[in-house]
């Protein structure tokens, strides 16, 4: 009776919470690569090399940016060439809606993103379900 017990319970499904792995997850990355990005407080972490000039981009802002997306891994999902890509700042994840206003046109730096601020539970494209992003990004423009 026992054993039977024991067997029901192993495949009893324990309830993951996410934003906890993805905190862990993008904590060892930044302490293993020796970075010192700061948290926002939503899970989001971001790490200024440059903070650039002139105003911040908010929500209703067109911004251009040059950026490459990658897994903790380091497998690129996603970059752009030298020029850059045009977007609406309301139009895309809320990692980036939180990240890149805290940049100035010609910041530079890194934005740590938690799946539930990325694309959450859906798989997109190289992109696996419940992944932390990784971007490196170039603020170019703020329109």
């Amino acid at each position: 009776m026992l054993f039977i017990f024991s067997v029901f319970a192993c495949n009893k499904k324990e309830k993951v919470n996410q934003a906890e792995v993805d905190e862990k997850i993008i904590s060892d990355y930044i302490i293993s690569n020796k970075l010192d990005a700061k948290p926002t407080g939503s899970g989001l972490y971001y790490l200024i090399e440059n903070q650039g000039t002139g105003i911040h981009p908010d929500l209703a802002s067109s911004v251009t940016v040059k950026y490459k997306g990658y897994l903790v891994d380091g497998t690129v999902f996603d970059q752009t060439t030298n020029t850059g890509a045009t977007f609406g700042l309301s139009k895309v994840i809320k990692g980036w809606q939180e990240g890149i206003p805290l940049f100035k046109r010609g910041g530079k730096g890194k934005l740590f993103v938690p799946s539930a601020l990325g694309y959450g539970t859906q798989a997109l494209n190289k992109i696996p379900a419940n992944s932390v992003l990784i971007f490196d990004i170039e603020l170019l423009e703020v329109r």
